[in-house]
């Protein structure tokens, strides 16, 4: 019999305290843009859509991150999949296109950020870093291990994140100095993005077994439910939980697989929507371009 996850209360459906520290950005992001705009950043003002694409990633961060498919996420590899392709491909694009370059220079030239920010934007490196650091966070053990502390949870969260932003800053970086790849070599760094994630999805959906325990064993699935339920909720409940099945219509082998289809699903998606971009503008700029004149005209 299914249990509705209502069972597990407010606090852990919506997050109210990460609401309210995002809404805080929120509201810092648009006082700098309003009423304290030239006493902070000059008069730098972001556009319409710089806004709302900021605004829109942070509501998109709360969806992920805040709203039930946090807690889902500690219940199905499927909502698992669906955060993490949401969180490191959509959100970190909206942050970084939705702050002005000039916000972005002040902050990328401060004597801490500066060393730090040139070393890992360097774009092999950048790729490297996020992809395989990925990959590896899907082998077995280490998820296992991530799933069963709060603070490792959330370790690997923001580095994953700071990552992706890593990753994703020479493709769609807003400052010219550190747009040094040409089209061609952007597309080659987004195949090879997808090349290795798809390569970990793979080895998910072609599984025989269960390769999770966080997903399939009761001890280690409610070890991972506490990252997001309150102990005294959870204690409450104990005699009601006996595995994720109770709460998911898949069973375990057939959500990893659904888990492991989605994130290479959504990836190839997000990540064509960029391809097709860079294409375009690329094939776009080479046929505005004007030929020189010859120099030798027949008379």
């Amino acid at each position: 019999m299914w249990l509705n996850i209502q069972i597990f209360g407010f606090r852990a459906l919506w997050s109210p305290y990460f609401f309210l520290f995002l809404l805080s950005i929120a509201v810092v992001y648009f006082l700098l843009t309003g009423p304290f705009k030239n006493k902070f950043i000059g008069h730098v003002k972001p556009t319409f859509v710089q806004q709302l694409l900021f605004y829109f990633g942070l509501i998109l961060l709360y969806v992920v991150k805040g709203s039930p498919i946090d807690l889902l996420s500690h219940i199905m590899l499927t909502a698992h999949m669906l955060q993490m392709a949401l969180l490191y491909f959509v959100v970190t694009i909206f942050l970084i296109k939705g702050i002005p370059a000039e916000w972005w220079d002040k902050f990328v030239h401060l004597p801490i950020i500066k060393p730090v920010f040139k070393f890992f934007t360097q774009p092999l490196i950048a790729l490297g870093l996020f992809n395989s650091l990925f990959a590896l966070y899907h082998i077995p053990a280490i998820f296992d291990f991530t799933k069963s502390s709060l603070v490792v949870h959330s370790c690997v969260t923001i580095l994953l994140f700071v990552l992706a932003i890593f990753m994703w800053w020479p493709i769609v970086t807003p400052l010219k100095k550190y747009d040094i790849l040409n089209p061609l070599l952007k597309i080659g760094y987004l195949v090879i993005s997808i090349f290795i994630i798809a390569i970990a999805c793979a080895l998910i959906i072609f599984a025989s077994d269960p390769l999770f325990t966080a997903y399939s064993s009761t001890g280690a699935w409610i070890q991972a439910l506490s990252l997001c339920v309150p102990n005294d909720v959870l204690s409450g409940l104990s005699g009601q939980l006996s595995g994720p099945e109770v709460f998911s219509p898949l069973s375990t082998i057939h959500d990893q697989q659904l888990g492991g289809i989605i994130m290479m699903t959504l990836q190839e998606f997000i990540y064509g929507i960029v391809l097709s971009k860079i294409f375009f503008g690329w094939f776009n700029k080479k046929n505005l371009s004007i030929d020189p004149l010859p120099k030798d005209l027949p008379q």
